[in-house]
């Protein structure tokens, strides 16, 4: 299946902006399911990579030594608001290992839940790395940093072993050679890499078709799964793509969005993943164009549409609060390689 993806910004009866998609969705063997002309794409994975970069820890038996449950596991995977329940996740972490939120190396930035931006605006002194929406994905660094006994200082650095690992993982989850996975600095100052969106959808796939009784990296891939279906709030937060998406299918996906315009789901049932970005990196259409992708692939259900049905067809506000427009994702598929026969599919009119 070919597709072509774009999402218009309507205000009011003016086209306004338009923003394009490439995606790939893929089979765990790596066979293609769909995607677009630029499946090939290379681009970074930011933070759609947290569930491989998690990987090493709960692989290797760390997880299990430091007696890290699933809601622990769910929030090293997270993008999340700096909500207090994130906070206190990472807290608990950090106290079983040992160490403090000064031992983060993500650096601050204000958080998305209201509360918490309320607290920190008012008050300076409660600035901390741990409402970086990263501070999970740190503290299970250095959670594996102190397992292997390697250093914890500089554990974010590019050839620091914690880094170097999660490159050759991520790359083998991906269906890469470590060497062909390029790599570069994060928002948090870990490292972020390079791939092909066709890689990455693939990833997915194969973490959605791990099994929970197959061999060592199957189990790791299938428990990461499950607790970030099982605590979608965690992973995320409210407003976050990922939550939504998982919500949205009652935890029948895994999702995981990334900056950029990035988001990445998983079909447990089929084993089959989808990597999605836009081209312009704005987030504004990313889960409207996702839901649609979904949609088109045949991964939703009646239910999903009409739990997703907001984010399907998000409306444009002013400042007054006014609905002022819309934003309308139109996709063309060709059914197979040659087909002459396309269909248009736009959000408003499906």
């Amino acid at each position: 299946m070919r597709l072509q993806i774009e999402a218009i910004v309507w205000r009011g009866a003016i086209a306004e902006s338009r923003h394009r998609f490439e995606a790939a969705a893929v089979a765990a063997d790596g066979a293609r399911v769909a995607g677009t002309p630029g499946a090939e794409q290379v681009t970074t994975f930011r933070s759609a990579a947290k569930p491989f970069q998690l990987l090493p820890l709960v692989e290797r038996g760390h997880a299990d030594r430091w007696g890290f449950d699933d809601r622990a596991l769910a929030v090293m995977a997270a993008s999340h608001t700096g909500s207090a329940e994130h906070l206190a996740e990472v807290r608990k972490i950090l106290a079983r290992i040992g160490l403090t939120d000064r031992d983060l190396a993500c650096g601050f930035h204000e958080p998305l839940d209201p509360a918490s931006l309320a607290r920190v605006r008012a008050e300076a002194r409660e600035r901390s790395p741990l409402y970086n929406n990263c501070s999970g994905k740190h503290a299970g660094m250095l959670a594996l940093a102190l397992a292997e006994g390697w250093p914890s200082q500089g554990y974010e650095r590019a050839d620091h072993p914690v880094q170097r690992l999660m490159r050759t993982t991520v790359a083998e989850v991906c269906g890469m050679a470590a060497e062909a996975v390029t790599v570069a600095v994060d928002g948090c100052s870990a490292s972020v890499f390079g791939l092909p969106l066709a890689a990455m959808a693939r990833g997915y796939a194969r973490l959605a078709a791990a099994r929970p009784a197959g061999e060592a990296r199957e189990r790791a891939l299938a428990r990461i799964r499950d607790a970030m279906r099982a605590h979608p709030r965690l992973t995320g937060g409210a407003g976050r793509s990922g939550t939504e998406l998982m919500e949205g299918t009652r935890e029948r996906l895994v999702a995981k969005g990334g900056a950029e315009g990035l988001e990445c789901v998983g079909l447990p049932e089929r084993g089959h993943g989808l990597a999605l970005k836009c081209e312009d990196g704005q987030g504004r259409a990313v889960l409207a164009a996702t839901v649609e992708v979904l949609d088109a692939l045949g991964w939703l259900e009646g239910g999903d549409l009409e739990r997703l049905a907001t984010a399907r067809r998000p409306v444009v506000t002013n400042h007054a609060g006014l609905e002022v427009g819309r934003i309308e994702v139109v996709i063309e598929v060709t059914a197979a390689p040659g087909d002459p026969v396309r269909e248009a599919r736009t959000a408003a009119g499906a």
